[in-house]
């Protein structure tokens, strides 16, 4: 678990895996040997193989009197096709708790995008069946995403959804927004779609600080350096590398936290200029 401070708002990570990667399966780009020639990454960031170093975690934002989630990664007991992540029977849910938040005080539920790793714990097991893990939360679902998504029809999609977020909207716990919504004066979501049709950035802004979550329009600080290194789960090539650029060059050389959903721990720092591109500078 890690903390944060946005003038007054709190933001908390809690941790679902922590592991090293084989890049080009996310990245077709980041073979080891590429990987091993960005040695400014190394060792917060990959590893002596050239593996990327990858988290999958949840933040929770507090803001206002509010407890937002943003993504929920995996989750236990769901039936998935890659090996690793299948019927997991991990902690997360305790460690959540021992942060501070039962699962009862949370008010909203960010989802970034409805890909598997981000929308595992919007339900869990009960008797069978999947209920509301957050059930006094209204489940924040961009409609362009929801239209997509709820339409399609290979299983490595259509699992996530029907176990993970159908449940959610047929028991009217969820609100199809638009990509501009704002959950508090100081939480709000900016459009950043490429990735998936619907993704979605969080912003935060309080007393002056300010903080942006990206969500997966970059999966690894190394697409700073490399911002045309396409992800092999971008819903739109050309669109997500153009979001991804767009992404840096907003925010290079500002005082903004940026929160990578992917990035290992700490997970967070700013974006800088270097040359033509960019590298992400860790906080300490």
């Amino acid at each position: 678990m890690n903390q944060w401070q946005v003038g007054d708002v709190k933001i908390t990570r809690v941790v679902e895996s922590e592991a090293a990667w084989p890049g080009a399966w996310l990245l077709p780009n980041a073979t080891a040997e590429n990987v091993r020639k960005d040695d400014w990454l190394f060792p917060t960031f990959t590893d002596e193989g050239g593996k990327l170093r990858m988290s999958i975690h949840a933040y929770i934002i507090e803001s206002q009197g509010k407890r937002i989630v943003v993504d929920t990664c995996i989750g236990n007991d769901k039936k998935r096709a890659n090996p690793a992540w299948n019927e997991l029977h991990g902690p997360f849910l305790g460690d959540f708790v021992k942060a501070g938040h039962p699962l009862e005080s949370v008010d909203h539920v960010i989802c970034t995008h409805l890909h598997v790793d981000h929308v595992g714990w919007n339900t869990m097991l009960r008797d069978g069946k999947w209920v509301a893990t957050f059930p006094n939360a209204r489940y924040l679902v961009e409609r362009t995403e929801w239209d997509y998504w709820s339409r399609y029809e290979k299983d490595d999609m259509r699992d996530p959804v029907e176990d993970s977020v159908r449940p959610i909207v047929e028991r009217g716990l969820a609100d199809m927004i638009d990509p501009n919504h704002r959950v508090t004066d100081e939480v709000w979501l900016e459009p950043t779609p490429g990735h998936t049709p619907g993704h979605m950035s969080v912003r935060i802004s309080s007393r002056g600080k300010e903080a942006v979550i990206s969500g997966d329009l970059m999966h690894h600080p190394i697409q700073c350096a490399h911002p045309q290194w396409e992800s092999s789960f971008d819903y739109d090539i050309n669109a997500a590398r153009k979001t991804r650029r767009d992404f840096l060059e907003r925010y290079a050389d500002k005082d903004v936290l940026v929160f990578g959903t992917h990035f290992a721990t700490p997970s967070c720092g700013r974006i800088v200029s270097y040359g033509d591109s960019f590298r992400f500078i860790a906080a300490k």
